[in-house]
């Protein structure tokens, strides 16, 4: 039943680094478009970084530089390495996947990064 599963999240200290993964199951990420979003206590929902075709990426600008989205096929997972984390990075993280054709969107259940000292 459930298709989207994160793992990875946990507490680091600010300037530390954590690499959440999404783990696929009945569906293949080589055909969607895949997302992390995140979602702060009392904000809305906002996108991280997007692969797509499992090449081309997007990042916010809050994010460049520090985060990396990648796609594995073989394994069905699509990574998010997060360096020089900031507590304003705290926050649920969601991963999403959208149908290259059909553009029906999947939600994973999120996993929780808290970054403090």
């Amino acid at each position: 039943q459930v298709q989207l599963v994160e793992s990875g999240g946990g507490l680091v200290q600010p300037g530390g680094s954590l690499r959440l993964s999404c783990a696929a199951s009945r569906i293949m990420v080589s055909f969607y478009n895949m997302g992390w979003y995140r979602q702060a206590p009392g904000n809305q929902r906002e996108l991280v970084a997007i692969i797509i075709d499992g090449r081309t990426t997007n990042y916010a600008d809050s994010v460049k530089g520090r985060f990396t989205i990648s796609r594995d096929a073989a394994k069905n997972t699509v990574d998010l390495q997060m360096n020089s984390l900031k507590p304003e990075d705290t926050a649920v993280y969601y991963c999403n996947a959208q149908h290259h054709i059909t553009r029906a969107n999947l939600w994973g259940q999120g996993t929780q990064v808290t970054v403090s000292s």
